[in-house]
């Protein structure tokens, strides 16, 4: 089961990146770890090799890359890109997977997609997570520093030229992800399929932000235990999590977009927007929208539109027009009851449709002049109150005829025993 993340760095000290490929880090910190003499800890395992960077180290040769071509002398210039090929933890045992063959692996794969690029290869045989999975992080400077072969997955000059930047597309992606299940085949590895997305999409920030979450979660949980107190909450989550949570609740109930938005607004003060075909969620106390493809592909336009036109399709269709005037919303009151800002921009909502809806009924009503709304109310409360009196008579009525069954019954109960009574000899008696 072989997967590929990309990571891009703007960190311009390349030789950092080489140390932490080759020297022991905390996972949450990312700090190098020393030994009792102050140095840093080799890792236990690793093979190393680089790819076009002549005599050089990596970082010299990005650096002489970057002075050549005049390239990646901004703070915010992306310097390099790595990525990593995972494999699948039973590989080891059932297909025979070492550190070797994956090295051989992750180079040939490093000569053929990223030709003219300094690069280093280097294999690993564990994750953070201890699964035991095999991992490749192949690193490659941004330069490319001669003119390759055009493939059909380039699309522009800057993808085979020399000189241009390396530009992680999703025509690009979608080609490695290709490549990287083509390896796994060749090689008889376990492998799935790349190019149908993640139902949730899971960054590297957002991994470790889980990560350092949870462990502090627990920390704190196991105080509580050891004082005699339940913890409140087990599973850390973060901003996305609860986000993608939130999405989910509203979802199923919702039977279109409008319908799903308001209620977005309204329960969680989430503002969510349509552009470009994309869908974009902004949670309440931010002010960056986060788009649907950094959520999982549960949360883009194309699942959402198709679950809000199920929940369409199975809910009971009603046939009712709108002939009522809506009461508006006393937006400060609630606010003053502890409302959010996400209920405020619901209730503004909420209120101008509701205006909308009287003005349309009074002009269809033709009761947009004053005397002509004063006469209509003036005939309405005739109406109601002759109606109620009908109401009240009725009311009379049937509360007589209700005490008339009890009688009527109380005869018919009664009446053998009455006639019994008349015909005895001895009355007294009976």
């Amino acid at each position: 089961m072989a997967t590929l993340k990309h990571i891009s760095s703007k960190n311009s000290d390349y030789t950092a990146i080489e140390a932490y490929l080759v020297y022991q880090h905390d996972a949450f910190t990312g700090k190098q770890l020393l030994d009792e003499q102050g140095k840093p800890k080799l890792r236990d395992s690793y093979l190393l090799d680089t790819l076009e960077c002549g005599d050089f180290s990596f970082a010299t040769a990005c650096l002489l890359a970057n002075r050549k071509y005049g390239k990646n002398t901004q703070h915010g210039d992306i310097k390099s890109h790595q990525y990593i090929i995972s494999f699948d933890p039973r590989d080891a045992a059932d297909n025979g997977l070492t550190m070797e063959k994956a090295q051989a692996l992750g180079l040939k794969f490093c000569s053929e997609n990223f030709p003219g690029h300094p690069a280093i290869v280097c294999t690993h045989p564990d994750g953070h997570n201890r699964s035991g999975n095999i991992h490749v992080h192949i690193v490659i400077g941004s330069i490319r520093t001669r003119e390759v072969e055009r493939k059909p997955y380039m699309q522009k000059p800057r993808d085979w030229r020399e000189g241009m930047k390396h530009s992680s597309t999703a025509q690009t992606m979608r080609h490695l992800r290709v490549e990287v299940m083509e390896l796994c085949e060749g090689a008889g590895l376990y492998q799935i399929d790349l190019l149908n997305g993640s139902k949730e999409r899971v960054s590297e920030a957002e991994y470790w932000a889980r990560r350092r979450g949870q462990l502090k979660l627990d920390r704190e949980n196991a105080a509580l235990t050891t004082a005699g107190q339940q913890p409140r909450q087990k599973k850390f989550e973060t901003v996305k999590d609860t986000l993608r949570r939130q999405i989910s609740s509203v979802l199923h109930r919702a039977t279109s977009f409008e319908d799903f938005s308001d209620r977005l607004l309204q329960q969680y003060g989430i503002a969510v927007k349509e552009s470009r075909e994309q869908l974009s969620y902004l949670p309440a106390g931010r002010t960056k929208f986060i788009r649907a493809k950094h959520l999982g592909d549960n949360y883009d336009k194309k699942a959402v539109f198709a679950t809000l036109n199920a929940n369409a399709e199975h809910k009971p269709k009603v046939q009712f027009k709108q002939d009522t005037i809506g009461k508006l919303i006393d937006i400060q009151a609630k606010l003053a009851k502890g409302k959010g800002t996400g209920y405020e921009r619901w209730a503004k909502k909420y209120n101008l449709k509701a205006m909308a809806q009287t003005l349309i009924l009074l002009q269809e009503k033709d009761l947009l002049n004053e005397d002509a709304l004063n006469q209509r109310i003036a005939k309405l409360e005739t109406k109601y109150h002759d109606a109620l009196a009908v109401v009240k008579d009725l009311e009379g009525r049937m509360k007589f005829n209700k005490e008339l069954r009890y009688q009527v019954a109380a005869y018919a109960s009664t009446k053998i025993i009455t006639q019994q009574l008349k015909a005895a000899k001895r009355p007294a008696a009976f």
